[in-house]
C-alpha cells in the first residue's frame, strides 16, 4: 500500500498537475497528500485514476495527530 505523498514522488508529478487531471482544487490535493484531509469516495477515485492504480493500493487515512494539531493552535489548557 502506497500514500498519496509517495506517488507525487514516484510519479514526478506536482500538485497542480495532479489536481488538473483529477479535476479538484489544488489546495484540496495538497491536503490530502500531506494527510490533513481524508478524501471522499470520488476524491479517492480521481486521484487513483491519475496515479493510474487502484483505490485499494492507497492508504487515505490522516497522518497528522488532531489534539496535536489542536495544541498549536490554542495552546494546552490547564485545567484539562
Amino acid at each position: 500500500m502506497k500514500t498519496v505523498d509517495f506517488l507525487f514522488e514516484e510519479s514526478g508529478l506536482d500538485v497542480e498537475e495532479v489536481a488538473q487531471r483529477a479535476k479538484m482544487t489544488p489546495d484540496r490535493v495538497a491536503a490530502i497528500a500531506l494527510g490533513r484531509w481524508t478524501p471522499s469516495p470520488s476524491e479517492r477515485r480521481r486521484i487513483a485514476g491519475v496515479f493510474e492504480i487502484s483505490v485499494e493500493d492507497i492508504g487515505w487515512g490522516h497522518t497528522m495527530d488532531p489534539r496535536n494539531v489542536r495544541y498549536r493552535q490554542y495552546g494546552m489548557k490547564e485545567d484539562f
